[in-house]
């Protein structure tokens, strides 16, 4: 009960962020460019996919979009910056599952309100995979289950860091399959992947566009998917929870927000828009080969996904023991 009161909360905040008042005239919006903050580096998937996104969404709009790129701290400077812009349309921005969910189990203090943005729309999910080095003695999910049991507090695994999709997804499968493993962080996923080829980490939990191609490559041997679906990417490759432990799911995903106070007929503009442009072929094959899966949706779906992964990464890090930075 107290988690279903909280989770109406956070959704009654996003969705009653969307005042009617606001300086844009919903009848004229757009009439000039719109700012769109990407809380990641030029040329990273963030980056790529939303300038992608962008351009076709701008073709509904008649305006093109202008990616701000707002690199660090976990998201927190672009987001942020999104915070403080005013409500007019005209500043919009890329937030995903760490700026809108995990970091408020992770942060004792954040910079920013992570329920003071109005939901736009879901815009992708991307997995991870998990993968080991190709001596590794396991050859599927299963039997690596049974190597970790047979092998208690010996294996470790490597993410891109604390707090990210792919460490708090080793925690998840540590609490639904019994796991007794220990997680080894890094400071990007160059790094983390680098370890686990050279066989300083035993597995590698990180999303699909960065192990694909040291899959590609033979130096990993990919085990599962995060995701409920099988990726198109690696379809031959089961997931996790058609692998013994029903319903898992550990993925990053990415969503539109505007800042609080946005014109509720400005928001229903953009999320057709963007619906429009994620449901074309040539975003969806784009997306595909980045792993992403595109969504779409109502602004309410996102606002209910958002508190629903909430909820599920706080009982992850409370339950781990995870200290808040």
């Amino acid at each position: 009960m107290r988690q279903q009161r909280r989770r109406s909360l956070a959704t009654l905040l996003l969705l009653g962020a969307a005042v009617l008042a606001g300086p844009a005239a919903a009848d004229t919006y757009p009439s000039r460019p719109i700012r769109l903050v990407v809380p990641s580096a030029a040329g990273g998937s963030p980056d790529v996919l939303m300038r992608a996104l962008g351009a076709e969404a701008g073709k509904s709009l008649g305006q093109s979009f202008v990616i701000d790129n707002k690199p660090g701290a976990s998201g927190v400077i672009g987001i942020s910056e999104l915070e403080r812009a005013a409500p007019d349309g005209y500043t919009l921005g890329y937030a995903n599952n760490v700026t809108l969910s995990i970091n408020k189990s992770t942060f004792r203090k954040l910079p920013y309100r992570p329920d003071a943005f109005v939901p736009v729309v879901l815009l992708f999910k991307v997995p991870n995979v998990i993968a080991v080095r190709p001596d590794m003695p396991v050859k599927t999910f299963a039997e690596l289950v049974a190597y970790i049991r047979a092998n208690p507090d010996k294996v470790t695994y490597a993410s891109p860091g604390q707090g990210t999709s792919g460490h708090l997804t080793g925690q998840l499968l540590a609490d639904k399959a019994g796991l007794a493993w220990t997680h080894v962080g890094y400071k990007g996923s160059p790094q983390a992947a680098t370890d686990v080829v050279g066989g300083q980490v035993n597995v590698l939990i990180d999303n699909m566009p960065t192990i694909l191609p040291l899959i590609k490559a033979g130096k990993l041997k990919p085990l599962a998917v995060t995701s409920l679906a099988r990726s198109p990417l690696l379809p031959a490759l089961p997931t996790i929870a058609a692998s013994g432990v029903p319903g898992f799911e550990g993925v990053a995903w990415g969503g539109l927000v505007a800042p609080q106070g946005t014109h509720a007929d400005v928001v229903a503009k953009l999320n057709h828009a963007f619906n429009r442009a994620l449901a074309d072929p040539a975003i969806r094959e784009k997306f595909a080969a980045l792993g992403a899966e595109t969504v779409g949706g109502t602004p309410q779906a996102l606002a209910g996904y958002a508190a629903q992964e909430t909820d599920k990464w706080a009982a992850v890090v409370r339950q781990a023991g995870i200290a808040p930075q």
